[in-house]
Order: structure tokens, then C-alpha cells, then sequence
């Protein structure tokens, strides 16, 4: 059986959070089928999520993502639990590792080991959500005898997990319930995939069996010169870091990838956000009139990506944006 298509919204609203529980609201009533919670600076997403799930009855809420060292398995699963509970069974798990630079420099946690980090707070997780109780000493996490109650709603919650490059796209199939991918090269997407249907075959699943998740990053607006400066400014910080430089590298954008670090080390701003030129930006990010940017995620659902989650980061296009995926206004 395949996996239908199905168009989110990522919260929170840019505007606050009374804004994102009247979003959250608009969004259900206008057919969109899900909602998922980045995790953003001054918000916590899975208290606003919890909230959001109270307010909301038939959208899924999902996180995309919840960084696996900021937040213990036990924690999490407690957290998970409850969403679930609240939710009523709707609710997805979205982990993974985010950056250095989130985790060391704003967080204060050493970032090691993420892939084994991410797997073996899955482990952990899953074994909780399921009713057991831990006695797990991994590489990078230890927990013993920790356990929770049961839940009057039927069954748990599935785990999704983000990956960017081979090895982590490989065990997010092979471990997670589904696999969240982002910021990509379109041309890149392929090979995406190619990795994440290895990691399912070793799990015994077929690609087909594994939902794709992605956060399109979009503007509808016909001012489409200032919307380019606007993502450009705010995703070339992204491509400085180790993680999402290393990414740009190896989804094919060498040159892009070499000039974005050296130009971050000068603290040349020009240098930086240069380097995302109108193409390659334009192949990461869908900006244009209402048209284009529905016929650019039509195109990745033919290419494999199940769960489309609009994301906007240009205010002036913020409403238009999220107006163009209602289900009065978008058909697959």
C-alpha cells in the first residue's frame, strides 16, 4: 500500500504563541493534514505542540526535529507519552542530532557520536513507549530501571528520524517509523533516497514502505529578488556549520560548500551568503507566484517525498504561503 501524499504546516507562527494556537486552529480548518514543530530558539516545541494537540482534534502533530542531546530517552519518552495521550493518538516523534553549533555553542552539550546518540535514543524510547523498563548501557547513553505507566489510548507513538548524509538517511530507514530530510539540492534528492531504501532493505522494508517527510522552505510573493535575500541571509548560516556544510558537499555543491566556509571564517558576510547563488538557492527553496511554488512540491511528491511541511521564513509571504496549501487551493 503506498504512502498518500499529505500537506503539513510547520509551527510555531513566527508571530508568537497565542498567533500559533490561532494558526494551528485555521490550519485544521482549512484541510491541512498536519502540523509539525521545529525546534526554534524561545520556544519550546513540544510544550506548544501539547497545547496545540489539545486544541486541534483530526491533524497530526509531528516534531521535526527534537534534538536527541538535549532531552534525555527518559524524558523524552514521558514527553511522548503525554503528547500521545493528549493527542489522542496523533502525535509523531521527530528526533535527530542538529548541530554543533545549536548543541555546543547555545546549548552548553558536547555534540558526539550522533549517529549513535540518535539510534540509541530510539532504542531507549521505543523500549519505554512499549512498556518496558530499561536496562540499557550503550556507547553514548546509559539508563537502568526506569519505566512508565500505561495509556488508555490504543497504541504508541511512532519515532521519525531526520538525516541529512548516507550513513545517518541508512539508519533513520532502518531504526525510525519514517525519515525527515530538509534543505537539500533538488538534484541531491535521488541520492537521498537511494540511502534511505538501503536502510529500510536492511530492516526488511521496501523504500516505499518508509514516509518521507520534508520541510519545504517557501515564499509566495511576487517580490521574488527580496525573498531570495531573505533565505539567503537566513539559511547560509546554516550551510557554516560543520553538519549542513559537510551535507552541501556531498549532495554535489563542492564550491558552494568551500566558499561558504571560507567566508564565514572571514566573517565576510557578502562571501557567505553570496555563495547560495540565485540557482542553487532557487533548487533548495521554492519562491515565486502561488503556480510555481505548488508545482515545485507537486514535483518532489512524483519524486518520492510523501509529507509536504510548508515553512516560510519571508513575513511578508507568510500568509500568502500557508493560503496557497489549503485544501481549497492545493490538490496533488
Amino acid at each position: 500500500m503506498s504512502i498518500p501524499n499529505r500537506i503539513a504546516l510547520t509551527m510555531p507562527n513566527l508571530d508568537g504563541i497565542p498567533e500559533t494556537f490561532q494558526y494551528a486552529k485555521w490550519a485544521e480548518d482549512e484541510g491541512f493534514d498536519d502540523l509539525w514543530f521545529a525546534d526554534t530558539p524561545g520556544v519550546d516545541s513540544l510544550t506548544t505542540a501539547s497545547a496545540v494537540a489539545m486544541l486541534t482534534e483530526r491533524v497530526r502533530i509531528g516534531t521535526a526535529i527534537i534534538p536527541v542531546f538535549t532531552r534525555t530517552p527518559a524524558v523524552l519518552a514521558a514527553t511522548a507519552q503525554v503528547l500521545h495521550d493528549v493527542s489522542k493518538g496523533r502525535f509523531i516523534l521527530g528526533l535527530g542530532s542538529s548541530s554543533q553549533f545549536m548543541m555546543e555553542n547555545m546549548n552548553g552539550v558536547t555534540f558526539e557520536k550522533p549517529l549513535t546518540r540518535v539510534k540509541e535514543t530510539v532504542e531507549i524510547v521505543r523500549h519505554v513507549l512499549a512498556g518496558g523498563k530499561t536496562d540499557f548501557a550503550g556507547e553514548t547513553l546509559r539508563s537502568k530501571g526506569y519505566s512508565q505507566p500505561g495509556s488508555d489510548v490504543p497504541g504508541v507513538p511512532p519515532i521519525y528520524i531526520a538525516g541529512l548524509r548516507a550513513k545517518m538517511l541508512e539508519m533513520a530507514a532502518e531504526v525510525g517509523d519514517g525519515v525527515i530530510i530538509n534543505l537539500f539540492p533538488r538534484d541531491a534528492l535521488p541520492k537521498l533516497l537511494e540511502h534511505v531504501r538501503i536502510g529500510a532493505e536492511r530492516a526488511g522494508k521496501t523504500l516505499e514502505d518508509i514516509e518521507i517527510v520534508c520541510r519545504h522552505q517557501c515564499a509566495v510573493t511576487d517580490d521574488v529578488d527580496a525573498a531570495r535575500d531573505k533565505l539567503r541571509s537566513h539559511f547560509a548560516p546554516y550551510y557554516a556549520t560543520p553538519v549542513y556544510n559537510k551535507f552541501l558537499r556531498w549532495a554535489g555543491q563542492e564550491a558552494a560548500a568551500d566558499a561558504i566556509a571560507e567566508g564565514w571564517a572571514a566573517r565576510d558576510r557578502a562571501k557567505t551568503t553570496g555563495a547560495l547563488h540565485d540557482e542553487l538557492l532557487d533548487s533548495i527553496t521554492h519562491v515565486g507566484s502561488r503556480e510555481k511554488v505548488q508545482d515545485d512540491i507537486r514535483d518532489l511528491a512524483n519524486a518520492g517525498v510523501n509529507t509536504h511541511i510548508i515553512a516560510c521564513v519571508v513575513p511578508e509571504a507568510y500568509e500568502a504561503t500557508a493560503e496557497a496549501f489549503s485544501a481549497a487551493n492545493f490538490k496533488f
